[in-house]
């Protein structure tokens, strides 16, 4: 598995000591020990106890700072296998980044011979209604697509509509939910379609408080990422569809893209919820060698800011994997004492 984790028995010893607590501490004791059992404390990166694995993770401990909200990082690199986490373990908002995972849902069953990229079905349009004035938003049936066309609009103008549309007809998050489960990965979780998440936005600001609702830990973005590139879990013809449609995306221009080299490929999916600011993608380089990052960002002001530090963060992520595949090529050809 990439990064490590606790075992669920730590967990739940962590869990029963609180609660054997007198009680007046009992509350406040379980609180936190849930917190620390299972990731959902306000850890910030830049701690004195903070031990980073590397000097480019230590970098990007600094670029991620958490003084004015959580950010949360991971990367692998393809390559080498190197990896790179700050407050990796820690669930955020996915916000838009979760219609991977739906759109992986959908393939997986057209290569099942369930539905085809052809078939048609329609938009799911948000009906009008009051924040939290129901379990589920209302919608409405709209324009009939083909699934080819709502994958476009999902994936690449990140269409509400279109999302919901895919979750209608996969059977919901809870489909979802259990094709990642099936995948084998961990810290995800989808609750709500796209227009009860949108309608009831703003509930809980993600700077002070983890909402575990809708949330992934970027490892868990990473991992699945890894995976649909790899091809490990889609046939070669719904992967390229996956990956290709990404490589298409039009939102989030001022983040992964923003400061990447003309010369890099990049397929991404971006999230905006309150506060929250993200993308996920996977960066291609001209020799083929490829990265893959996920960057959450919470707070920093506005959200031209949070844009900002996700451009920083990625930029500092490919460099510093592109550096180290370059050390390791001289090193192999010319010994670590360098050549001549």
């Amino acid at each position: 598995m990439l990064f490590g984790k606790n075992t669920f028995v730590a967990s739940a010893l962590a869990l029963v000591s609180a609660a054997l607590l007198p009680a007046q501490a009992s509350a406040e004791a379980f609180e936190n020990a849930f917190d620390q059992a299972f990731g959902t404390q306000l850890r910030q990166p830049t701690s004195f106890n903070t031990v980073y694995s590397s000097d480019l993770e230590a970098q990007i401990g600094m670029l991620a700072e958490g003084s004015q909200g959580r950010i949360g990082v991971a990367a692998l690199d393809l390559e080498t296998g190197e990896t790179v986490s700050v407050l990796g373990d820690q669930r955020f908002p996915m916000a838009s980044t979760s219609k991977i995972a739906i759109a992986a849902t959908f393939l997986e069953g057209v290569d099942k011979g369930r539905w085809s990229m052809d078939d048609e079905f329609p938009l799911m349009i948000p009906v009008r209604s009051k924040k939290f004035s129901s379990k589920v938003a209302p919608v409405r049936e709209g324009q009939k697509l083909p699934a080819s066309e709502l994958m476009e609009l999902m994936l690449t103008r990140s269409s509400n509509p279109a999302t919901d549309a895919f979750l209608a007809v996969v059977g919901g998050p809870k489909a979802v939910n259990d094709w990642v489960d099936r995948a084998g990965i961990d810290g995800f979780h989808l609750d709500r379609d796209i227009a009860t998440l949108v309608r009831d936005d703003g509930e809980i600001d993600p700077v002070q408080r983890i909402d575990m609702r809708d949330s992934a830990t970027p490892i868990a973005m990473v991992s699945l990422l890894k995976g649909l590139y790899e091809g490990r879990w889609l046939s070669e013809s719904s992967r390229n569809i996956l990956i290709g449609t990404m490589e298409r995306c039009r939102t989030g221009v001022r983040r992964i893209p923003a400061l990447m080299p003309d010369n890099v490929q990049v397929a991404h999916k971006t999230g905006s919820l309150h506060n929250t600011s993200s993308d996920v993608g996977i960066l291609t380089a001209p020799n083929g060698h490829s990265v893959i990052v996920a960057i959450y960002v919470t707070g920093q002001g506005q959200k031209l800011k949070r844009e900002s530090r996700i451009a920083s963060i990625a930029r500092a992520v490919y460099d510093g994997f592109s550096d180290k595949r370059e050390n390791l090529w001289v090193n192999a050809n010319y010994g670590a004492g360098g050549g001549e």
